[in-house]
């Protein structure tokens, strides 16, 4: 849900009126309730993605070229970009 801070916009849907007419007969919080249904689709799109990265990093992995030194390749990329 949002956070604290977070500042609530207002925004539209359109739906057919008879839709709109079954929900006034009920005492559901359809705003809170689509809030959810939103952040819950969200966060399953972003674990769709999260595993399709893995999956594509399972695939390019090998291993490291011998004497690999990642700490110097870091500092060396970052002495490139601090300059």
């Amino acid at each position: 849900m949002p956070k604290a801070k977070d500042r609530l916009v207002r925004t539209s849907i359109t739906i057919p009126a008879s839709l709109k007419q079954r929900m006034d007969r009920t005492d559901e919080n359809w705003s809170e309730f689509i809030r959810e249904v939103l952040v819950q689709r969200l966060e399953e799109e972003g674990e769709e993605d999260m595993t399709e990265a893995l999956m594509l990093n399972e695939r390019i992995k090998r291993p490291a070229p011998k004497n690999w030194n990642s700490l110097r390749v870091i500092k060396e990329w970052r002495r490139r970009t601090s300059t």
